[in-house]
């Protein structure tokens, strides 16, 4: 047996042993892992610092601080998430107990990514330990650090059957895919996200697709350009541009093309620097390979502003472009890295008609003082979310599905939703053996006048109001009265 399927084998015989069921024991888990990341911050820190250099406070931001609130969350809702929740009744149902149970699938497969190691892994852990699952977690080799210190000390914390991490490259991610899990959580390219769509389908395994795609950002010419800008850049070189919603390029009117710059320029330097590489809190690109993609992509395009690259220490400076078109090389993939293309369109119109030529994105930015253009945005345009005057910020909602649509991803998670991907929603009814009378209404055999009865029963839905209760009182008379006819006319 394989470690792969030693570690399947073992979750899955730790689930059905009944052990994740008790709340208790989840919050226990729940707790472990918020100690885990509070008394490993350093290890984790150290890990990110050579993965990706991010700095100890960068870590904080942008990975464990939503992290830590996303546990406690579920820790402080878990007994209103796992609860039976009623639903509407009819007058057929009136007497019944009807309600959806949230129940556990099972064993999740949990597929990280590279460019936020222990968010993007850690987080939809939290979701399955709450709704009651076991998880394999696979966290992605790319950023080989993170993932060795996640083998190493996640044991230490969390039950090691029912949690395992599993570690290596394509050869043991595709050894996992052949196993049978009851759901697949995938965060990463659309590339890998088919391979694992067509894997989990010889399973009939329901996925999780978070991938990404080129995410546009439409600034009207009437809004603060100084502030809009400032917003952009920070969303878009965060991470040195390897963020899955950073803002991908630039939507603008000519008139106001070099504004936009200049400003990109002043915020650019304002926030990293005139020597970026020598600023601590500007990151790495991963690893050389995506440092060539990157340096090719800007091939055809004018550097408006940076372009400087040291490959030896994997380095792209910050970088805004000009003279880009829809057909330019940096606009035929998602970019993932700190360059922004500035594209000039005439007018909103448009920007959504560009918008609209192209794959669903993961999200819509627009910036705007006019309500009328961003509800057309809303209204127009389709993607997995979409945010006014400001960037990335939408992802520290917990409230708000986290997801894409189309090729930008399928499913979402965050908070309560997270519990809810992860769950079976079972239909309950519980019925008494008594009044078998009125059960005639549906055996044979069907007399008009028992079909009256039944419309009225399965159709007739109530708002229970005072005088929706005084509705629903007359017709409980009337459907008494005719039970009551009934059982004259068979006894």
């Amino acid at each position: 047996m394989s470690r792969e399927q030693l570690a399947v084998a073992q979750a899955r015989a730790s689930f059905q042993s009944g052990t994740t069921k008790p709340l208790a024991f989840r919050i226990q888990q729940l707790k472990r892992l918020q100690c885990f990341i509070t008394e490993r911050r350093g290890d984790i820190g150290d890990a990110l610092k050579r993965d990706l250099n991010r700095t100890a406070n960068g870590t904080v931001i942008y990975e464990t601080l939503l992290l830590e609130g996303e546990i406690q969350l579920a820790i402080d809702n878990l007994a209103e998430w796992t609860a039976p929740r009623p639903v509407e009744k009819t007058l057929l149902t009136m007497g019944d107990d009807v309600f959806v149970q949230p129940e556990p699938l099972g064993v999740i497969l949990i597929i990280g990514a590279w460019n936020y190691p222990w968010a993007l892994t850690l987080r939809p852990l939290v979701g399955a330990i709450a709704s009651g699952n076991a998880a394999v977690i696979k966290p992605s080799e790319i950023s080989s650090h993170s993932a060795r210190v996640l083998e190493e000390l996640l044991p230490l914390y969390l039950h090691k059957d029912l949690y395992p991490v599993v570690t290596g490259g394509a050869p043991e991610t595709q050894e996992l895919l052949k196993l049978k899990f009851d759901h697949i959580f995938y965060t990463g390219s659309s590339l890998v996200g088919r391979v694992v769509m067509e894997a989990a389908a010889q399973h009939l395994t329901p996925v999780t697709l978070e991938l990404g795609g080129k995410s546009p950002c439409y600034i009207d010419k009437n809004c603060d350009i100084k502030i809009a800008c400032r917003r952009i850049t920070w969303g878009k070189f965060s991470n040195c541009g390897q963020t899955c919603i950073a803002p991908d390029y630039v939507l603008c009117e000519p008139s106001i093309q070099e504004q936009v710059v200049d400003e990109f320029k002043k915020s650019i330097k304002e926030f990293y620097t005139d020597d970026p590489k020598s600023f601590e809190d500007y990151g790495r690109i991963i690893n050389g390979r995506h440092h060539q993609r990157l340096m090719s992509m800007m091939e055809g395009s004018t550097i408006a502003y940076g372009g400087d690259s040291d490959e030896s220490q994997c380095y792209i400076a910050p970088t805004v472009l000009k003279d880009v078109t829809g057909e330019s090389k940096v606009m035929k993939q998602e970019i993932f890295g700190p360059l922004l293309p500035v594209i000039t369109v005439s007018d909103a119109d448009q920007a959504l008609e560009f918008i609209n030529e192209r794959e669903k994105p993961l999200v819509i930015y627009v910036f705007s003082n006019n309500k009328k253009l961003i509800k057309r945005f809303v209204a127009e345009t389709s993607s997995g979310a979409l945010l006014a005057n400001d960037c990335l910020v939408h992802y520290s909602v917990s409230a708000l599905p986290f997801g894409g649509v189309g090729s930008s991803g399928m499913g979402s998670y965050h908070g309560r939703h997270t519990f809810d991907r992860f769950s079976h929603m079972r239909s309950c009814l519980i019925r008494k053996l008594v009044m078998e009378v009125a059960n005639d209404l549906r055996y044979p055999p069907h007399t008009d006048k028992k079909l009256s009865w039944a419309r009225l029963l399965l159709l007739k839905k109530f708002k229970l109001g005072r005088l929706g209760r005084m509705a629903l009182l007359a017709v409980t008379a009337g459907v008494a009265a005719y039970v009551m006819m009934l059982l004259r006319e068979k006894y």
